[in-house]
């Protein structure tokens, strides 16, 4: 299979953890770009960091590489590839999906890293 190709994102973003039984804030649901996740122990969300929210804990300075796509459900190792170059690279990812595609977050500091290690490995990446 061919090696997919990234875009590197513009925005910076940041990881938000509420109690599962909060209400997702509206400032998120009126951005053009967020990740709601919601679990019986959490609510997590993934915004532009340029959104303030009254959170339980938050991990700013994160940018996403976007898989472009859309990639078919039959196409199996996406994420598995791209994330264990970067796990051998020492970069910490975390990962986020939607219907048609998969989006790689990274800290900032460590974009560079992620964007080298991945072109020495084939991908394509944009920024």
């Amino acid at each position: 299979m061919a090696k997919q190709t990234l875009q590197l994102l513009a925005n910076d973003f940041t990881i938000h953890s509420f109690e599962s039984t909060s209400e997702i804030p509206k400032a998120i649901t009126q951005s053009e770009f967020y990740f709601v996740a919601k679990t019986a122990e959490e609510l997590s969300v993934v915004c532009n960091s340029d959104i303030e929210l009254d959170s339980l804990e938050q991990e700013p300075g994160w940018v996403a590489f976007e898989v472009l796509g859309p990639l078919g459900f039959s196409l199996t190792g996406i994420l598995s590839n791209i994330s264990g170059v970067l796990a051998q690279a020492n970069i910490s990812i975390f990962a986020v999906s939607t219907f048609d595609t998969d989006y790689i977050l990274v800290k900032r500091v460590q974009a560079k890293n992620a964007m080298s290690t991945l072109k020495k490995e084939g991908y394509t990446v944009r920024s």
